[in-house]
Formats: structure tokens, sequence, C-alpha cells
């Protein structure tokens, strides 16, 4: 990592993520300490923050920008296992564990990301209650989404599945201005990817949905034109 890739090293209580965080629950002076020791870095789009199979050194924290963590399926083709946002960790898994990464970070558009060594992180996991708590609320969470996609594509048809995919990346990103707008751009190939289905099923399902005036295709942008439809064709449950 080259230096001029070095981002601001803003205090993380005065970050604009903090309060959403996961180290808002962890004691200032626990907080502080991790601070102390971070290293914030700016990542161009395209560029991996971390390669499956390699060893965790450390966690990392996504201040801004969008990233992607994908794995290499058979024959090489990739799986997007999840999206990520500002305020969110990840390697989390592998430094607790102490096995390799399971998949690849890739940087979406340009991002910060401060990275915290693994010592010190664990140290202070093992002196923060809370901290220590909301971790495992994490991987309970992120173990019963996992779940949730595993029994969706046993289950439900691909036209299900990329409504839910949809609104899932409404949800994660959020919309544009124009409230209309998903405030991502991806691939048709990612958005295959994420829905579970071929890239050409992908392409030819977006187009049904443009069609039935459901969203509109601006370019790589995806604009939901009638949320509620896309919802009732998602056939979520509660």
């Amino acid at each position: 990592m080259t230096q001029d890739m070095l981002s601001d090293h803003t205090e993380c209580r005065f970050c604009s993520k903090y309060p959403g965080e996961v180290f808002s629950s962890a004691s200032p002076a626990h907080v502080a300490e991790l601070a102390n020791v971070k290293q914030c870095r700016i990542y161009k789009k395209g560029q991996e923050i971390f390669q499956e199979g390699a060893h965790p050194y450390g966690i990392y924290c996504i201040n801004t920008g969008k990233v992607k963590l994908s794995h290499s399926g058979d024959e090489g083709r990739e799986q997007i296992i999840r999206l990520v946002k500002p305020g969110d960790l990840i390697g989390y898994k592998a430094l607790i564990s102490n096995e390799p990464y399971t998949a690849t970070a890739t940087v979406l558009e340009d991002s910060a990301v401060c990275f915290i060594p693994r010592d010190v992180f664990l140290q202070v996991l093992q002196k923060d209650t809370a901290l220590s708590l909301r971790m495992m609320q994490i991987l309970t969470s992120e173990l019963r989404r996992a779940e949730v996609k595993i029994t969706h594509l046993a289950q439900k048809p691909v036209r299900e599945r990329l409504a839910e995919t949809l609104l899932t990346l409404k949800e994660t990103y959020g919309v544009e201005a124009d409230g209309e707008t998903i405030n991502v751009t991806l691939s048709r190939e990612e958005i295959a990817n994420l829905v579970g289905t071929a890239t050409e099923s992908a392409i030819r399902l977006l187009s049904e949905f443009k069609k039935e005036k459901v969203i509109d295709l601006p370019g790589k942008k995806i604009r939901i034109l009638q949320l509620q439809k896309l919802i009732n064709m998602a056939n979520l449950q509660d």
C-alpha cells in the first residue's frame, strides 16, 4: 500500500459513521485504544482490500464507499456473498476464527477504509464485554441472513429473487436525489451473482420488469418506479 493512499486519521468517536457501527457499544477508553493504532486508506474502484485464502492480520471498517464480498465458485465463477456499506465491518469472521478469508473484498467505488491490527482488536474484544456481545450479535445476524438466502435459492423462483435483490440494494445503499434510483452501480453479471442465476436470465428479467413499468434502467442504474408492486413481486414473508 502506498503512502498516497492514506486517508485522514479522524478519531473513531468523531467519525460520521461512529453512531451506527459496532464500536459505538465499546467503552470510550477502548475506542481510543483502537483509534490509536488504526490505519485509514483510500482504495480505488476495482481494488481488492483482501483476497480469499489470505491470512487475516486485522479487521476493516468501511468509512465511505461501497464494497462487495465475493467467493470464487466452480470454474472460478464469482458468487457475491454480501454487499457492504459505510459503518460495516469486514474480515472479522476469519480474524476471530483464525482461519483464511473465505471471500475477496473488492471496492465498487472509491472508498475510505480503516484497518485495525489483529492483536489490538482481540485484546480489546477480551476486555470489553459490550463489544464482545455486539460482535456475537453481528455474527448471529449474518448467519441468519445466510440461512435465509440458502432457503430462498432453493425454493423461490428467480423472478422473486431478483425483485428481492433490488429491494435489498435499495435498503443497503439507499436512493439518489430523485428518490427512486438505487444509489449503487452494478454490472448485470454482478446482479446475476447476487440473485444466483445466469447473467442472461438476469438481463431478461430486468427487461421484463422494465416492460411492466416496475423499474426503469437508465444506463447501468436501476430506478424503482413502483415500489409496492416490487415488494409484492418479491413475495416477502414476515
